[in-house]
């Protein structure tokens, strides 16, 4: 369980390179793009050129890192870029002139999705399912709440989005602390490893004496709260709500965190990882409209990046001991 870099040091040497070297890809890949894409644009190696590139991608990590804890489950959340679109609704509309309305739909908001938790684990229903019907859900709300995208963010949230701190600018700090926090959250604590057991082995962790329902419902209403900060984050950066603003945020945060060495089957999550991937994915639209891709491609050209990084990873664990 865990990341590639925790493996235990009894591992022979070559295992340990080779888990290095598997959880280096993604930020192999983003040194090559970042390499490329400041060989044609050099004004892009500033402290302004970094914040417009990376400028939305904080809200793409906060969403990938929800949708991350849904997949050390064992799960998959399809409703995950509806949520945030919602978020973005709720903000725009009442945060400005009713914070206390505002709140309170967060909050029952991360209830919900702790609910539908409990509902996929006692019913032993697939996640997929469920979190499609919740999907159509979120996305109803939203539209009945934001016909068309309007509203305006918070002055203050607004402003926060567009800090200058020192040295790094704001969506690069973002990346280290959230990465830096689930790192020491699920690889590092004690905690962190009854809920990757509870993904790659539950009945184990109920004989451990630790309630699986419990767990579950906590860690969906964890993936609800950082679905909640995305679309806070999302809303200030845009200033407005948008019902449709963040549909892409599914499969890009599905993505993300197989880039970043999870897994499927449970279990097996990196944060570290994960916010790699959001960033590989997010400048990897950047870099195609540097390199003059049409539109109509950059997805398929997205894909296909993603597929190399992929290959890498099974080429190295094919590589003979």
């Amino acid at each position: 369980m865990g990341e590639a870099s925790a493996v235990t040091m009894a591992a022979p040497p070559w295992q340990r390179w080779r888990s290095l070297a598997e959880a280096g890809l993604p930020f192999a890949a983003l040194i090559v793009m970042l390499a490329v894409i400041i060989d044609i644009r050099p004004a892009v190696f500033s402290y302004f050129g970094f914040t417009l590139l990376f400028k939305l991608t904080t809200p793409l990590i906060l969403a990938a890192l929800g949708q991350m804890l849904i997949i050390m489950l064992g799960d998959i959340d399809l409703s995950n870029g509806s949520f945030v679109g919602l978020v973005t609704c709720i903000t725009a509309l009442f945060l400005t002139d009713n914070p206390g309305l505002a709140v309170a739909a967060y909050v029952a908001l991360v209830l919900a999705y702790a609910a539908f938790g409990l509902l996929i684990h006692l019913r032993a229903l697939p996640s997929i399912v469920v979190t499609l019907g919740m999907s159509f859900i979120w996305l109803g709300a939203a539209v009945m709440l934001l016909p068309a995208p309007g509203g305006l963010a918070p002055g203050w949230l607004s402003g926060f989005m567009d800090w200058r701190p020192p040295l790094l600018p704001l969506p690069i700090w973002a990346a280290i602390v959230v990465a830096l926090a689930g790192h020491l959250v699920i690889t590092r604590s004690s905690y962190g490893t009854i809920l990757r057991g509870t993904g790659d082995n539950p009945r184990a962790t109920a004989r451990a004496g630790w309630s699986v329902v419990a767990i579950r419902v906590a860690v969906y209403a964890a993936a609800g709260g950082l679905g909640v900060l995305a679309g806070l984050t999302l809303t200030g950066l845009t200033t407005s709500g948008d019902a449709n603003i963040a549909p892409a945020y599914t499969l890009i945060g599905v993505s993300a965190v197989i880039l970043g060495g999870g897994s499927f089957t449970g279990g097996i999550v990196s944060p570290v990882g994960t916010v790699a991937g959001a960033l590989v994915l997010s400048l990897a639209g950047s870099l195609l409209s540097f390199l003059q891709v049409s539109p109509t491609w950059q997805v398929g050209a997205q894909g296909g990046i993603l597929f190399l990084i992929l290959a890498g990873r099974v080429l190295l664990r094919e590589v003979p001991q």
